[in-house]
């Protein structure tokens, strides 16, 4: 899984989502949502600006933790259009 540590850098700066919402120009309803690790996708031009105003790596907002249950390798299963179906 993806891990936003946006919540660490936000606190470490006394900012609010606001703040970095009005200093990115990004949709605070967007900030939101990458704040709560709730987004499916991420735009780049989103994450170029949140590292631009905080000084920072993008490897320093997002990490990842190994899945508990695997999701690719003999786990994979695909159904006719190549969508992933749960394994039974």
């Amino acid at each position: 899984m993806i891990k936003t540590n946006l919540p660490v850098l936000l606190a470490e700066r006394r900012w609010t989502q606001a703040d970095l919402a009005r200093r990115t120009g990004i949709r605070p309803a967007t900030i939101n949502q990458l704040y709560h690790n709730l987004a499916d996708r991420v735009n780049l031009e989103h994450i170029d600006r949140i590292c631009e105003v905080l000084e920072c790596d993008i490897g320093d907002i997002y990490q990842y933790v190994p899945n508990k249950i695997k999701k690719t390798g003999k786990d994979l299963i695909l159904e006719e259009h190549g969508n992933r179906k749960e394994k039974k």
